[in-house]
């Protein structure tokens, strides 16, 4: 088959690799890199032009790929179909005609599930027991055609969105390659191949902002859990620490574990006077562990409504990655250290919990 792939990110590379060793392809279509008025460099350069420069393939790189321009561009190469992933763009009808068979697309979920920009992110963030890939006959609408071909894997109870995505490119490469297999057979006439996707089970996987990464002591520690895992690596997520000083510090947050238990049955007698947003360290710290007969320690814990968020590693402003230990002796002379968080509703994690409750009413 003569291919034209179509991608950008990071996700896209594997299965490009695989279809480079046994099909051939005419071109590599990627997204321009975008420049920051704040960053001198200049943007990176998109992992797929890497790809295809470092294997010698013609690449083309237009502001968009619905132009007039860009479909007479697509229409003079003599393609039988396009494969997209971790492209950024949805693609117009006339473009997607534009090569004999049309385009498949490899979509990082078990579509209908997260249809969008970050699929993902939000498996984690809903609380998914499972993720996967989908490959899906191309049409205009954003992620919606019928399926060719799926694979699912578990996601691990620590694992996050940087771990799973890769998991996920490599799980992709196998039903990309039946997917254009399938096509391959199709001729003028034949019925569409793929399964219908049912629209009623439909889930958006919208694009994240920095703001979604803001902490949140007033939800339960699960919730805050899946925001630290399903946010990383970008936007990543953060706190704001009031200290006893009348200081703020801000303060990165990467890795954590939840605790469940019910914070009221253990004051006062372990923790003293509290609130929520409380971080405990140090003594109390130990009392806290030593009370719930925990086996791994809390070096610095944020007390929430159901529970205590175990933070494991984090990053002041300012400062490199350290252990959630390595901070505290840093501060432990602090007579209290508390997470500043606003009255408002917080979106991201509002969203995750409309989304949890419309899980358990579809099951």
């Amino acid at each position: 088959m003569r291919l034209v792939l179509m991608g950008t990110g990071p996700f896209a590379v594997p299965s490009f690799e695989r279809i480079r060793e046994t099909h051939e392809i005419l071109a590599v279509i990627y997204r321009p890199e975008k420049s920051q008025s704040h960053v001198k460099k200049g943007p990176p350069p998109s992992p797929v032009r890497l790809w295809a420069e470092q294997h010698g393939l013609p690449v083309f790189a237009p502001s968009t790929m619905n132009s007039s321009e860009s479909i007479a561009w697509l229409h003079s190469m003599p393609a039988d179909l396009m494969v997209v992933c971790d492209y950024g763009q949805i693609l117009s009808s006339e473009c997607l005609g534009a090569t004999r068979l049309g385009g498949i697309n490899l979509h990082g979920s078990l579509l209908p599930r997260h249809r969008g920009a970050a699929p993902v992110q939000w498996s984690i963030l809903t609380g998914d027991v499972e993720a996967g890939v989908s490959v899906i006959h191309m049409t205009p609408g954003l992620d919606a055609g019928p399926i060719l071909a799926r694979a699912s894997t578990r996601i691990g109870s620590d694992e996050n969105a940087w771990e799973l995505e890769r998991r996920l490119s490599e799980l992709g490469k196998e039903p990309t390659l039946r997917s254009i297999e399938l096509l391959s057979s199709l001729k003028p006439g034949d019925p569409p191949l793929g399964s219908p996707q049912d629209k009623s089970r439909t889930t958006k996987a919208p694009r994240l902002a920095k703001a979604d990464g803001l902490l949140d002591p007033r939800y339960a520690v699960r919730y805050l859990d899946r925001q630290i895992r399903g946010l990383q690596p970008w936007p990543g997520t953060y706190m704001n620490v009031h200290f006893a000083s009348g200081t703020e510090l801000r303060m990165i947050v990467s890795r954590s574990t939840s605790i469940v238990c019910t914070i009221a049955n253990l004051a006062p007698n372990v923790l003293g006077s509290w609130e929520i947003g409380t971080l405990v360290y140090g003594k109390k710290a130990q009392s806290l562990a030593h009370s719930l007969s925990l086996q791994d320690p809390i070096h610095l814990g944020i007390l929430v409504p159901d529970g205590i968020l175990n933070l494991h590693t984090v990053q002041p402003a300012g400062k490199r990655e350290m252990s959630a230990e390595e901070f505290v002796r840093g501060y432990a002379r602090q007579e209290w250290m508390r997470i500043g968080f606003s009255n408002e509703p917080h979106p991201l994690l509002e969203s995750m919990i409309r989304m949890e409750n419309q899980n358990e009413a579809a099951r």
